[in-house]
C-alpha cells in the first residue's frame, strides 16, 4: 500500500516509541498469553513489563486487576472498554480491540490502558500540580481518627491553626498531610480565603520561579503577552499549601525563603515588589534534616520551615483508626457506586492486621476496589485483594537450635493455611485444599487466621 511505503522509520525506532508511550499498551495472542506490555505497566501494577510478559491471561487476572476486558472481546469478537482498578489501587480505562487473520479469527487482542485521573487532565498542565479552592465553597475535610496518637496532632493543629508562621508537615505517602493541611486552614481564621495547593515536584524546574512569582509582560521568550500572576498572589489572604518542598531546586530556595520571610515577591520582569498575607504550609515524606546534611536543601529555610513541625504517624502504628476508616470508606463508595455493601467481620479482621505500607491513600483504594468488585451484598476475604493477606512473615531459614520441630511445623501449617484461606475464603474450601475435615479446617483457621 501506497501508505506503507512511505514511512520513514524503522521497526526498531517504532517499538522504542511505543515502549515509552504513557499510556500502557498490551497485546495477547489467540491463546490468551501476553506476548507485548510497554513501560507503563511498571507505574499501573508496580512490576517491570519483562516479568509480565509471556504470562497466561489467568496468572495475571484478579492479581493485578479485575472486572477484565478480554474474555469478552474473545467471545463477543468486538472492541470492549471498561474500568478496573489495579492491584496499586490505580483507576484505569482499558479498551481492548480483537485483530482478526485471514480466516476472520482473533488472531491478537490489543489493549490500551489509561489512568483516569491523567485522561481528565490531559492538557490541562497547570491542574497537574495546582489546585485553587475558595472559602466555604469547598465541602469541609474530614480526618477521622480514633488513636491516641493522631488525638495528639490534632490537638497541635488546634494550636498552630491561626499562628502565622510557617509549619511543616512530615509523613510517608499516603498518610494524609494534603488532607491535613486543608483541615487546619479550614478549621482557621482564613478559611473564607485561598487555599492554593502546589505540588512542587510535578512542577516544570525550569518553570517553578515564574508559576510562584509570576511574570510581566516579555519577561521570557514564550511568554504570555498579557503576563501572569503568580501563585503566591493567587493565595494572597488565606494559605499556600507547598507539597513536596524537598523537590525545590536548591538555586530557587534562597528566594523561597526571602518571601516566606518578608512576605515580599517581586515577579519576573517586574522592577516592584509586591506584599501579601499568606499562611505557609510545607509537607514532604522525604528528610530535610539528611537532605540539609547532604547539601540539598538550605539550612536556613529547613528551620524557617519547621517553626511548628507535625508529623502524621504511619498507620501501621495507630491501629485503633483502621477499622473506622474501613467503614468510613465502604459508606462513601457506597454511595459513589450505588452499592449497598457490607463486610463479614472475617474480612474486617484481616484488614485491621494488615500493615497498610501504602497508608490511608492505599486504604481507600481496596476499599472502594472490593466495593466495585464485589457481586453480592457482603464483602468477604476472598473479594479482598491478595497483597492483603501478606502479613509480613519472617523469610529468613530455619536453623537448628532457632525453633524446636513442632514450633517449625506450627509454622509450615501457618502458612499453608493463610494461603488457603487467601485463595478461598471459606473452611469448606479450605478443607478440600489441604485435603483435611471442614471441623478441622474451621479450627485451623480460627487459630491462624487473625
Amino acid at each position: 500500500m501506497k501508505g506503507k511505503k512511505n514511512r520513514n522509520i524503522s521497526n526498531e525506532d517504532l517499538w522504542e516509541i511505543v515502549d515509552h508511550l504513557h499510556d500502557e499498551i498490551m497485546v495477547y495472542d489467540h491463546a490468551y498469553h501476553l506476548v507485548y506490555v510497554n513501560q507503563a505497566a511498571q507505574r499501573h501494577y508496580g512490576i517491570p513489563a519483562e516479568e509480565l510478559m509471556g504470562a497466561h491471561f489467568s496468572q495475571l487476572d484478579e492479581t493485578y486487576w479485575g472486572n477484565s476486558t478480554l474474555p469478552e472481546v474473545y467471545e463477543k469478537k468486538k472492541m470492549v472498554a471498561k474500568r478496573q482498578i489495579t492491584n496499586l489501587g490505580l483507576d484505569i480505562i482499558t479498551i481492548s480491540v480483537p485483530i482478526f487473520d485471514e480466516n476472520g479469527e482473533i488472531k491478537y487482542v490489543a489493549q490500551n490502558v489509561n489512568d483516569i485521573y491523567n485522561y481528565t487532565k490531559i492538557g490541562k498542565a497547570e491542574e497537574e500540580f495546582l489546585e485553587i479552592t475558595n472559602g466555604q465553597s469547598e465541602a469541609q475535610e474530614q480526618f477521622l481518627y480514633a488513636s491516641e496518637s493522631m488525638k495528639t496532632v490534632m490537638e497541635l493543629i488546634q494550636k498552630i491553626k491561626n499562628v502565622k508562621t510557617p509549619c511543616l508537615i512530615l509523613g510517608e505517602t499516603g498518610t494524609g498531610k494534603t488532607y491535613l493541611a486543608k483541615y487546619m486552614h479550614q478549621q482557621s481564621i482564613r478559611k473564607d480565603k485561598p487555599f492554593v495547593a502546589v505540588n512542587c515536584a510535578c512542577m516544570n524546574p525550569n518553570l517553578i520561579e515564574s508559576e510562584l512569582f509570576g511574570y510581566k509582560k516579555g519577561a521570557f521568550s514564550g511568554a504570555s503577552t498579557t503576563g501572569k500572576k503568580g501563585i503566591v498572589e493567587l493565595a494572597d489572604g488565606g494559605t499556600l499549601f507547598l507539597d513536596e518542598i524537598s523537590e525545590i531546586p536548591y538555586d530557587l530556595q534562597g528566594k523561597l525563603l526571602s518571601f516566606i520571610q518578608d512576605q515580599e515577591f517581586m515577579a519576573l520582569g517586574s522592577e516592584k515588589k509586591q506584599a501579601v498575607d499568606v499562611k505557609i504550609i510545607a509537607a514532604t515524606n522525604r528528610s530535610l534534616a539528611d537532605m540539609v546534611k547532604a547539601k540539598t536543601f538550605r539550612e536556613d529555610l529547613y528551620y524557617r520551615l519547621n517553626t511548628f513541625e507535625v508529623t502524621i504517624p504511619p498507620l501501621r502504628e495507630r491501629k485503633e483508626d483502621v477499622e473506622l476508616l474501613v467503614r468510613h470508606y465502604l459508606e462513601q463508595y457506597n454511595e459513589t457506586y450505588f452499592r449497598n455493601h457490607t463486610l463479614t467481620e472475617e474480612a474486617m479482621r484481616i484488614l485491621k492486621n494488615y500493615k497498610w505500607p501504602g497508608n490511608i491513600r492505599e486504604l481507600s483504594h481496596v476499599m472502594e476496589k472490593a466495593v466495585i468488585l464485589t457481586n453480592g451484598k457482603e464483602i468477604h476475604t476472598v473479594n479482598l485483594p491478595k497483597m492483603i493477606f501478606d502479613i509480613g512473615e519472617s523469610k529468613e531459614n530455619i536453623s537448628v537450635g532457632q525453633k524446636t520441630l513442632q514450633e517449625a511445623l506450627e509454622e509450615v501449617e501457618r502458612k499453608m493455611v493463610q494461603e488457603a484461606y487467601r485463595q478461598h475464603g471459606s473452611s469448606v474450601k479450605v478443607a478440600q485444599a489441604l485435603g483435611v475435615s471442614q471441623p478441622t479446617a474451621y479450627r485451623l483457621i480460627k487459630k491462624y487466621i487473625p
